[in-house]
C-alpha cells in the first residue's frame, strides 16, 4: 500500500482502534447484505426442526435396539424435508450466498482501497515528538535563560535546534551576590516561570535544565571560594524547585570557555559534518574550512585556533573527536583580560601614575567627560590586586577626567601587557605564554563585535581604516558624542574608545596579527542566519543529539584534554565525564 497505518491514522482523524472498530463494521454490513439475514435465519431453523424429531422418540434419544433405524432416519432427512426442497439445496445454497458474500466484501475494500490510493503519501504531515531543554548562562555581566526545542523523531539533518525563549535575568551576574547568595537564587524566579509558560506542563519533568558560569564566577572563587559555592549553592536551590530535571550548576574553566567557542563556531558552520538527504548519512565535507575563534568577554578574553603542524606546549592543547574525524586546537583563556576588568586595571594604573590625587587624566575617556570612582572599588577584585603598595591609602574619591587622545590612549593600555617577557619571539603573547602563529580565518565575536558595531566596522574595512575610524571617534567630545547617540546607554557611550584601542592592542600585539592576516578576521554575531552570540554569549544548543543517536553516533562529539579524557560521556556538562555537554555543547562564550 501506499500508506502506514501511522500515516492512515493521521489522515484519516481517528485512533489506530476506530479505523479497525470502523473497517470490521464496513465488512460485516458487507457480508449481512449479500445473505440477506432475515431470509437465511429462517431457513437454518427450518433444517434443524426437520433433522431433530427423526433422530429421537418422544422427544428422547433413539434407544440401541433402533439406532440402525434412527441413523435411516436421520440420514433421510437430509436428503428430503417434508413441504421444501432438501438439506442438500439449503446447503448448496448457503454456498452461494457465502461466494457472493466474500464477493462483496472484496468489492468493498476495493472501492476502500480505491478511495485511499488517490490520497498522496507527500500530503501527509505527522505531530513530531518535540522535547526541550534549558539552559542558564551565567556570565560576569548579567545572566541570561535559553529554552531550545528539537524533534526527537528526526534523524537531526540540521543537528541545530530551534531557540524557543530567550530571557535575560534583571540585575548583574550572579557573582555580584556573594554577599548575599539567596539573591542569586531568588534572580532566576521571573525567567523561571517564563520559561515554563512556553514548555507543555506534560514534558516539564522531562525538562534538562543546566547553569554555566564563566569568569565572574572564577573571579569569584579565587577571591571567597566559599562565597563562589554558596552562590551555586543557592541557584542550584532554586532551579530544584521547579518541575523540571535539574541536572547541575558549575564553573566553566577558561579553557573550557574558549573550546566551546570553537565548537560553536565551527558547528554552526558545517565545518565538521553535514548530513546529507541523499545518502541518508552523515558527510565529512570536502575541504572543510576550520575557523579559529576569537571571544571578549567582560572579565575574559578567549583565542582558540589550529595551528599549522604540532605545537611545543601541549598545556595549551586541546584535542577533540568529533564526527570521527580528531583536532588538536591551541586554546588560551586570559582572566581578568575582559573588557570591564581591563577598564578597571587602566583606571587603577592611571590613578597611581598621577602626580595629582584627586583629579586624574584619563585619555580614553571623551574631552569634558568626568566619572567619580573610589579608592575601595579597587579593592573588589583580584585583577586589580587590592595589596598593590602603590595605590594610595585610604578610601577617597578621585575624579577621572576625559582627555580624548587616541594615541595616549592606545599607549596606556599596551602598559596593561608585559610585552617584554615574550622578548623577540613571534610565538608568545604577553607575560611569557606561549601561542603558535595565528592560522586561518577567524570569527570574532562577543564584545569584539558589539564594539565594532557600533563604529560601523564589521564589514571587512582594512586595519588603517580600523585605525583611523577609532582615532576620529576618540577625538570627539562628550557633548558631542552625548548629542549624536541619545539612544546609547550613557554609561556604555564613553568607553567605545578605549575599548575600541583595546581590541587593536588584544589582536596586535598580543595575538600578532598583522596587515595581512587582519583581513582573515570576520567581526560577526551570526553565522548564516543562525546567532553565535546572544546580547554577550554565545551558545550551541545541540540539545537531544544523543538521545536521537546514542553517545557513539558522529552528531555527538567527544572531547579530550591531551590524554586524561578518553570515554564519550553523553550527558550535559560534560562532554568527557568530567566535562560539559556532548547533548548539549553549550558555548558560554563570555567571562
Amino acid at each position: 500500500m501506499l500508506f502506514s497505518l501511522r500515516e492512515l491514522v493521521q489522515w484519516l482523524g481517528f485512533a489506530t482502534f476506530e479505523i479497525f472498530l470502523h473497517g470490521l463494521a464496513l465488512l460485516a454490513f458487507s457480508v449481512l447484505l449479500v445473505l440477506k439475514v432475515d431470509g437465511e435465519a429462517s431457513a437454518l431453523s427450518w433444517m434443524v426442526r426437520s433433522a431433530w424429531p427423526c433422530c429421537g422418540s418422544s422427544g428422547s434419544s433413539p434407544s440401541s435396539a433402533s439406532s440402525s433405524s434412527s441413523r435411516c432416519c436421520c440420514a433421510r432427512s437430509w436428503w428430503s424435508t417434508p413441504g421444501s426442497s432438501g438439506a442438500f439445496t439449503t446447503m448448496f445454497t448457503n454456498k452461494k450466498h457465502f461466494t457472493n458474500a466474500i464477493i462483496g466484501a472484496l468489492v468493498a475494500l476495493s472501492i476502500i482501497a480505491l478511495v485511499l490510493s488517490l490520497v498522496k503519501i507527500e500530503d501527509v504531515t505527522l505531530p513530531p515528538t518535540v522535547k526541550y531543554g534549558m539552559v542558564f548562562d551565567a556570565g560576569s555581566s548579567h545572566t541570561s535563560l535559553f529554552v531550545y526545542e528539537w524533534d526527537s523523531d528526526k534523524e537531526n539533518n540540521t543537528g541545530v535546534v530551534s531557540q524557543t525563549l530567550s530571557c535575560d535575568i534583571q540585575g548583574q551576574g550572579i557573582s555580584s551576590y556573594a554577599n548575599d547568595p539567596p539573591k542569586a537564587g531568588d534572580s532566576l524566579r521571573e525567567c523561571l516561570d517564563k520559561a515554563l509558560k512556553v514548555v507543555p506542563a506534560a514534558k516539564q519533568r522531562d525538562v534538562p535544565a543546566y547553569l554555566g558560569a564563566t569568569a565572574g564566577m572564577r573571579l569569584l572563587r579565587e577571591q571567597n571560594s566559599s562565597a563562589a559555592d554558596q552562590v551555586l549553592a543557592e541557584v542550584a536551590k532554586t532551579m530544584r524547585e521547579y518541575p523540571m530535571a535539574f541536572k547541575g550548576a558549575r564553573i566553566l574553566t577558561g579553557e573550557e570557555e574558549g573550546a566551546y567557542g570553537w565548537i560553536t563556531i565551527n558547528y554552526l558552520l558545517d565545518s565538521f559534518t553535514k548530513y546529507s538527504p541523499k545518502a541518508h548519512t552523515w558527510v565529512h565535507p570536502e575541504a572543510a574550512s576550520i575557523f579559529g575563534a576569537l571571544d571578549l568577554g567582560g572579565a575574559s578574553t578567549q583565542i582558540s585556533f589550529m595551528p599549522q603542524g604540532s605545537m611545543i606546549n601541549w598545556n595549551e592543547a586541546s584535542k577533540f573527536t568529533l564526527y570521527g574525524y580528531n583536532y588538536n586546537i591551541y586554546t588560551h583563556s586570559y582572566l581578568c583580560y575582559g573588557q570591564h576588568e581591563m577598564l578597571k586595571r587602566l583606571a587603577k594604573e592611571l590613578i597611581v601614575e598621577s602626580p595629582s590625587s584627586t583629579r586624574v587624566d584619563h585619555p580614553c575617556y571623551p574631552k569634558d567627560y568626568n566619572e567619580t570612582v573610589s579608592l575601595s572599588s579597587f579593592c573588589t577584585s583580584p585583577c586589580t590586586n587590592q595589596s598593590d603598595p602603590r595605590l594610595p591609602l585610604g578610601d577617597r574619591n578621585v575624579t577621572l577626567e576625559g582627555r580624548g587622545n587616541a594615541s595616549r590612549c592606545l599607549a596606556a593600555l599596551k602598559k596593561l601587557f608585559n610585552f617584554s617577557a615574550c622578548g623577540q619571539s613571534q610565538e608568545c603573547t604577553f607575560d611569557g605564554i606561549y601561542q603558535p602563529l595565528v592560522r586561518g580565518q577567524f570569527i570574532a565575536f562577543s564584545a569584539f563585535y558589539y564594539n565594532f558595531k557600533f563604529l560601523n566596522l564589521t564589514e571587512g574595512q582594512s586595519l588603517a581604516t580600523v585605525r583611523e575610524t577609532i582615532e576620529q571617534f576618540c577625538r570627539r567630545s562628550w557633548e558631542d558624542l552625548s548629542s549624536s547617540y541619545p539612544q546609547e546607554n550613557p554609561e556604555r557611550l564613553p568607553k567605545y574608545c578605549a575599548n575600541a584601542n583595546y581590541i587593536l592592542t588584544l589582536l596586535l600585539d598580543a595575538y600578532k596579527f598583522n596587515e595581512t592576516s587582519w583581513k582573515n578576521i570576520f567581526f560577526q554575531m551570526k553565522v548564516g542566519s543562525k546567532p553565535v552570540c546572544g546580547q554577550e554569549k554565545s551558545q550551541l544548543p545541540t540539545f537531544g543529539c544523543c538521545e536521537s543517536h546514542g553517545p557513539e553516533s558522529p552528531a555527538c562529539p567527544t572531547l579530550q584534554r591531551g590524554t586524561g579524557c578518553g570515554a564519550s560521556w553523553c550527558t550535559p556538562f560534560g562532554l568527557c565525564r568530567s566535562r560539559w555537554p556532548c547533548v548539549v555543547i553549550v558555548a558560554f562564550l563570555q567571562g
